[in-house]
């Protein structure tokens, strides 16, 4: 995938939700992986262009996990002129071996959350976004189906009454192949997760479920993306989105 087209997601997504307003001061949470590295990439661009003066800085939450090394994030952002912050935590200690959680990833997901909004306060924040793909909000709603009985995605932004930010997911119209096509071909510096849980995870199985569908039905992922988008799921409001300039819809 080219820069021009990622671009086209991320700009799409920010129009179509009124993402971005002027003045806005955005903290990327950037794990070191290919969404959360595309979506820096691309919201740093956009300030050249986009109608909207903003901000943006990103924030790296350290699990405190042997074999983590942002150096070479910090180097992206210096080439990117992106102000940015490591913050050191203990949540992979706490989370592996204090609690020794069996499923660990929603503990640690809103241990992350909550350092990272923290975070983005004390850098005078008042948004953060999210590296979610649309490949994430697909496997969302069947893993809210299937263990909670709800019917439920990440909504495109969430207003966080406790702490006055506003949580943005501008890489939601872009499929997983397609931002891993543009990390492969940009050479970002994506950082292997030193996670023990990495790749053994109920949204791994998700993703195996979603993937024999798709071998199924012709159109898998954009039919259930374009019945999240036209519904009534909490932050969706069944608004139809337009798919970026020279973009065929499904990815």
């Amino acid at each position: 995938m080219t820069a021009q087209r990622l671009l086209g997601y991320v700009r799409c997504a920010c129009d179509t939700y009124g993402m971005i307003q002027e003045g806005d001061r955005i903290a990327v949470g950037v794990s070191g992986g290919k969404d959360s590295l595309a979506l820096l990439y691309a919201l740093s661009r956009m300030r050249d262009f986009y109608p909207r003066r903003y901000e943006v800085c990103g924030i790296t939450v350290s699990l405190g996990l042997p074999g983590f090394d942002p150096a070479p994030v910090r180097g992206f952002c210096e080439g990117l002129g992106v102000e940015y912050r490591v913050l050191e935590t203990n949540i992979g200690r706490l989370v592996f071996e204090e609690r020794a959680e069996k499923n660990p990833c929603s503990l640690c997901a809103r241990l992350r959350r909550g350092a990272l909004n923290r975070a983005a306060l004390a850098m005078g924040c008042n948004k953060t976004a999210l590296g979610h793909n649309r490949d994430d909000i697909i496997q969302t709603l069947f893993m809210a189906l299937f263990y909670e009985g709800r019917i439920y995605a990440f909504p495109p932004v969430t207003r966080l009454d406790r702490t006055g930010l506003t949580a943005l997911r501008p890489l939601i119209l872009a499929p997983e192949r397609d931002v891993a096509s543009f990390a492969k071909r940009q050479g970002l510096p994506v950082i292997e997760s030193p996670c023990p849980a990495a790749g053994k995870t109920a949204r791994e199985g998700m993703r195996r479920f979603i993937r024999d569908q798709r071998r199924v039905y012709s159109g898998f992922e954009a039919k259930v993306f374009g019945a999240i988008r036209r519904s009534n799921i909490e932050g969706w409001g069944r608004q139809i989105i337009k798919e970026p300039p020279g973009n065929k819809p499904g990815g």
